[in-house]
């Protein structure tokens, strides 16, 4: 067992940071192309159960910066956590991108924005409530979980929340404040039958309250219950089906199969994907529809400023069916003669900004949902997610819930539903996108080593020809969701 305690209050050592950070952009930017300087405090807790014994039990404060220097096309990068180091980390980033720099710097132009964005919250912050109201919650949720059946054999419950603040100043004459909380909780409930083990999942989080997690009463039996009834369902057999999939999978996808190739890093240091994603070709039907933006309120990727200080704001990827944009950063936009997106963020001050998806959507289409099942005489209905991977293109997902569909209804349940395909191939074989629509907050993205970074994903259901179905989760290689 973790057990970690740091008692205080947040500091007050940004409240003279903006003129801190003026003074010393001022004194370093003849040196270089380009400079920021961000600095960030937060807190945070880390509360983990397994088996009902509690594992991790963490609340704690971090204080830190990071340095940003461009020069000839070149980076340097240094991250401190005393404020004592901030002029020789500007140092020592300045010689990096100097050491490196020999090309031409390109950065798409940004509007010179001082401004100072407050913390927004619908409810409780959770800073306001103790650990060990906290502590308890999650033993709340792990006495559902065992509760629910006997052959329960494995639970864990899992809480984090994460308070930043943080100032960023740019060279060009950005100079923003801002604030965000980030909570989430994971469940999982493992059922054993003789050698049959199966487990179910939930997972949820938000930028709104501490009430939100006081809600899940439902979410967190309905995994148990998922684990259970999965221990008497026969398997799917493997084939290529017509898949009817909901908005969670729905939202699942668009995130991980085609969310990330849609993020100009991917694309420009990558010729042949550069190619496959080339603006204005053709890769669904008419009335596809996806979209990414930090712009819509209340969901776990908003925010006003990314972390380079561009204003947030909502990106067509696909329209009508077409593709008509990417999300960047400043250097790739700058790279590809295009608009910054305002999708350049960080984990926290450890990390320099990468290229990342914010919220994620596929639009609500016109068909009703019964539609979607009624005309089919053979496929698979599949719901939430236990897990997947993707490789570049490829990707295989698996459902948490599944159904035979029989001369256009619902038949039995099924379990080891994995769906496994090519983006490209599936976006072109989207046949029907239903009326419905839901978000999920479950999200937290990974890349360049930066993991759980907070994203929202959305959609309705789809009608899919020609899904892989069962047995190929092996045979690809790639990050789990």
């Amino acid at each position: 067992m973790s057990i970690l305690i740091v008692k205080a209050s947040m500091t007050s050592l940004l409240i003279h940071a903006q003129d801190l950070l003026s003074d010393r952009i001022a004194r370093y930017r003849a040196r270089v192309d380009y400079l920021s300087i961000r600095l960030e405090e937060s807190a945070g807790t880390d509360i983990l159960l397994r088996g009902g014994n509690v594992e991790t039990l963490s609340e704690g404060i971090s204080i830190g910066g990071q340095v940003r220097a461009c020069h000839k096309g070149g980076w340097g990068f240094a991250s401190f956590n005393r404020l004592t180091s901030l002029t020789e980390c500007i140092e020592e980033a300045i010689a990096a991108a100097h050491l490196v720099g020999d090309e031409e710097t390109l950065l798409a132009a940004v509007a010179a924005i001082h401004d100072i964005q407050p913390l927004k919250l619908a409810g409780t912050d959770p800073r306001h409530i103790s650990l060990a109201r906290k502590k308890d919650l999650c033993s709340h949720y792990a006495e559902i979980l065992r509760s629910v059946d006997d052959r329960i054999t494995t639970t864990s419950v899992r809480y984090g929340d994460s308070i930043q603040h943080m100032v960023l100043a740019t060279s060009d004459g950005i100079l923003i404040e801002q604030s965000w909380v980030d909570m989430e909780m994971r469940f999982a409930a493992t059922a054993r039958n003789g050698e049959t083990v199966q487990t179910g999942r939930e997972t949820t989080g938000s930028r709104k309250a501490y009430e939100d997690m006081e809600q899940l009463n439902g979410q967190v039996r309905s995994a148990a219950q998922r684990a259970v009834d999965a221990l008497a369902l026969p398997p799917v057999k493997g084939n290529t089906y017509t898949v009817v999939i909901d908005p969670i999978l729905t939202g699942l996808f668009v995130h991980e199969a085609f969310g990330h190739l849609s993020e100009a890093d991917m694309t420009y240091e990558n010729p042949d994907l550069m190619e496959v994603m080339t603006l204005g070709r053709q890769f669904g039907s008419p009335e596809l529809q996806i979209f990414d933006g930090a712009a819509p309120d209340g969901h776990r990727g908003s925010y006003t400023y990314d972390d380079e200080g561009v204003p947030a704001s909502t990106t067509q990827l696909i329209r009508d069916g077409v593709l008509v944009g990417r999300l960047h950063s400043r250097e790739t936009a700058g790279k590809l003669g295009e608009a910054a997106t305002g999708n350049a963020r960080c984990l926290n001050y450890h990390y320099p900004p990468l290229v990342r998806m914010t919220n994620t959507w596929i639009e609500r289409g016109t068909t009703p949902v019964a539609d979607l099942i009624s005309g089919l005489d053979e496929g698979v209905y599949a719901c939430n997610w236990l897990g997947g991977m993707t490789n570049g293109e490829m990707f295989t997902f698996t459902a948490g819930e599944a159904w035979m569909i029989r001369h256009g209804k619902l038949a039995e349940p099924v379990r080891d539903v994995t769906l496994s395909g090519n983006v490209f191939t599936t976006l072109g074989d989207i046949d029907a996108i239903g009326d419905d629509f839901l978000w999920d907050e479950s999200g937290g993205c990974g890349k360049g080593g930066q993991s759980g970074l907070p994203v929202g994903c959305a959609g309705p259901s789809l009608r899919i020809r020609n899904v892989i179905v069962g047995g190929e989760v092996e045979e690809l290689e790639g990050a789990r969701v």
